[in-house]
């Protein structure tokens, strides 16, 4: 039977709510013949909008043409601008998707009746317990999902003549530290604390109810408080949280469900809402409901403590990595301690893979000595340094086009295979992406999102010291070579000469010193502009390269004027050199590659150099024979007729 590639779209997987819904994906993605390739970001947790920017590039990363389908809980991706781009390049490449909690149109749909559920917990607290007062701590104001909750909310009480402030709702993110937050606004902001607070999800309200306690309000005695989503271990917490349970594992499940009958040609309605129930316990004040069972405390103790313990032992091998990779002096060392760590957790599949220009600052050629362009998009290509599979690093994978995402390496070819996919980014700077399948790492886990925040960390660490060991040679060579003619300068000459000429000075060793000057330049230059002059200056620079292969020295001392060392030489090879220069620069003339025709004078010395005697002593020696040769010689013709 055919399997089929589904892209699945997603933020925040650490949350309680997302870790449920792909739980139920996954378990359900063998039976319906899918692959998955689960595009995950962390965003919107760090406050900080370029690292967010780099986070949601992941997103632009799958071609959906290439998909069979999507998946898409882009309810929990903040930026409305994202979402919508999403949304558009599924419907271009015109594959299925459904969309979990967020309606979209041309997409499968499933969701559940927030309003109607709201609306239940609402009319609890007023019709129940009495209570008149209320907070509420809401989602973000452009979710869907958050603004029904609060509609139901706003229904019941304007039902029941009851009215709320403006400065008593809060604004959150549905994530824990939003639940904190709202409650230090409430102390800050209200002239008295209310009877209730009505939370838009579990995770916000268990923080809201640890900082009541903390702020000296009994719960419930003097505020209630209740959640959502019942995502939340109620026993896990000081007090059982009154809540609504949803189906989340099931939704994932329903959503493989809806795209295998959806591939088999199955009729299939377009949307399906989910039932939720209430569950009213503790927080509320209905005691009776809470859960007391001794031997499911005695085994969530067991399940906390086998937590704790797998938590550090990936603490330890997270903070060995971290060492490893702080250490690392070169891109192979790098690369060899993340081998180490991958083998260490031994994936089913993990590969790393960076952009081909991910070491590289971009230069700006109309904006010479500005900041260069920071990458903030894959390169059609990216360069493969770690491919794992099955227990073997292959060496043979290198290099993919970026639309084929990982490679083909894996012989086991059923399905349900589950790969995720997170950035690899500094701000907004684009570094490349990680996928790993079949992990012991815990995905759904801040752990994880911790160890993908430090392999872009020690990535972009890795990347500064190479472009500073670049930049670093590239000062060395413009302190040693003239960046007209490429080759040496007077600081590279003595660079390049020193240890040779103390050795010739030790050993009595004799050296030869050559002077050359190019003939005619002013005239060159005055007849045909000094672009030709710095063709004829390249012109000789060209032939001292084509003729000195024997350990010669060589360097543009100045202007027109260019020396050249070799040591153990003697009169016989001085004039030998000189003359294959002169028939060098005959080669270039007959070539008729110049308007001009190029001539040098040349002169040299021959010495042993004493102890204290400066190298440069015989470059003035040599200068006089170069000129004694120049006034004998006739004036030449360096104009062409």
């Amino acid at each position: 039977m055919k399997k089929y590639r589904i892209a699945v779209i997603v933020a925040g997987i650490d949350e309680n709510y997302q870790s449920s819904i792909l739980h139920g994906i996954e378990s359900a993605a063998s039976g319906c013949m899918l692959d998955l390739y689960v595009f995950a970001s962390f965003s919107g947790t760090m406050g900080n909008l370029s690292h967010d920017s780099g986070e949601y590039n992941i997103f632009r990363l799958p071609d959906f043409t290439t998909f069979d389908g999507a998946i898409l809980l882009t309810n929990t991706i903040d930026d409305k601008r994202v979402v919508e781009n999403i949304h558009s390049r599924i419907i271009k490449a015109g594959i299925p998707a459904v969309s979990i909690d967020d309606d979209v149109e041309g997409m499968y749909y499933i969701g559940s009746d927030n309003k109607a559920a709201m609306r239940r917990i609402t009319e609890h607290f007023v019709k129940v317990h009495g209570f008149r007062k209320f907070n509420y701590i809401s989602g973000p104001a452009e979710n869907p999902e958050s603004m029904d909750r609060l509609r139901g909310f706003l229904e019941v009480l304007e039902e029941n003549g009851l009215t709320i402030d403006d400065d008593r709702i809060f604004y959150g993110d549905f994530r824990a530290p939003a639940g904190k937050a709202a409650v230090e606004y409430f102390l800050r902001n209200n002239e008295y604390m209310p009877e209730a607070i009505i939370c838009a999800n579990d995770v916000m309200a268990a923080t809201a109810v640890n900082r009541l306690f903390e702020a000296g309000f009994k719960v419930p005695e003097e505020i209630a408080v209740s959640g959502f989503d019942n995502t939340y271990n109620n026993h896990n917490f000081r007090i059982e949280l009154t809540s609504v349970e949803r189906p989340f594992n099931y939704s994932g499940q329903l959503a493989c469900q809806m795209l295998a009958d959806h591939f088999r040609g199955t009729p299939k309605e377009r949307s399906e809402i989910l039932d939720m129930s209430t569950r009213f316990t503790e927080s509320c004040g209905c005691r009776d409901s809470a859960v007391s069972n001794i031997a499911e405390y005695k085994e969530l103790n067991i399940a906390n403590y086998n937590k704790v313990e797998m938590i550090g032992s990936y603490m330890s091998m997270f903070n060995k990595l971290y060492c490893n990779l702080q250490g690392c002096g070169s891109f192979d060392d790098y690369i060899a301690a993340i081998k180490r760590f991958v083998k260490d957790i031994d994936p089913g599949e993990f590969f790393f893979l960076v952009c081909e220009d991910w070491d590289i600052e971009r230069p700006d050629e109309r904006n010479i000595g500005k900041k260069s362009e920071v990458p903030t998009r894959y390169t059609d290509e990216m360069f493969i340094p770690v491919a794992y599979c099955r227990g073997k690093f292959r060496d043979d994978v290198t290099t993919l086009p970026t639309k084929e995402l990982i490679p083909d390496i894996n012989p086991d070819k059923s399905p349900g295979k589950v790969y995720y996919m997170v950035p690899l980014h500094f701000g907004e700077r684009c570094l490349g992406y990680m996928a790993i399948s079949n992990c012991k790492l815990p995905l759904h886990n801040s752990l994880f999102q911790s160890w993908c925040i430090s392999m872009s960390n020690s990535l972009e660490n890795m990347r500064k010291i190479i472009t500073l060991e670049f930049a670093v040679d590239r000062l060395g060579k413009l302190y040693t070579q003239d960046t007209f003619s490429g080759i040496y300068n007077r600081n590279g000459f003595v660079k390049a000469t020193k240890d040779i000429y103390a050795d010739c000075v030790k050993n009595n060793r004799s050296v030869m010193l050559m002077f050359i000057d190019l003939d005619g330049l002013k005239t060159i230059n005055d007849t045909y502009g000094h672009d030709i002059g710095d063709l004829a200056i390249s012109s000789i620079a060209g032939v001292l390269r084509s003729v000195c292969k024997q350990g010669e020295i060589y360097c543009r001392f100045g202007g027109d004027e260019f020396i050249v060392f070799s040591a153990d030489s003697n009169e016989e090879l001085g004039k030998d050199l000189t003359k294959r220069i002169q028939d060098a620069i005959e080669v270039v003339n007959d070539s008729m590659a110049n308007p001009f025709s190029l001539s040098a004078s040349i002169g040299f010395t021959i010495a042993e150099p004493r102890p204290g005697e400066d190298l440069f002593r015989f470059v003035t020696a040599a200068d006089k024979v170069m000129y004694e040769q120049k006034r004998k010689k006739k004036l030449s013709k360096y104009l062409k007729k």
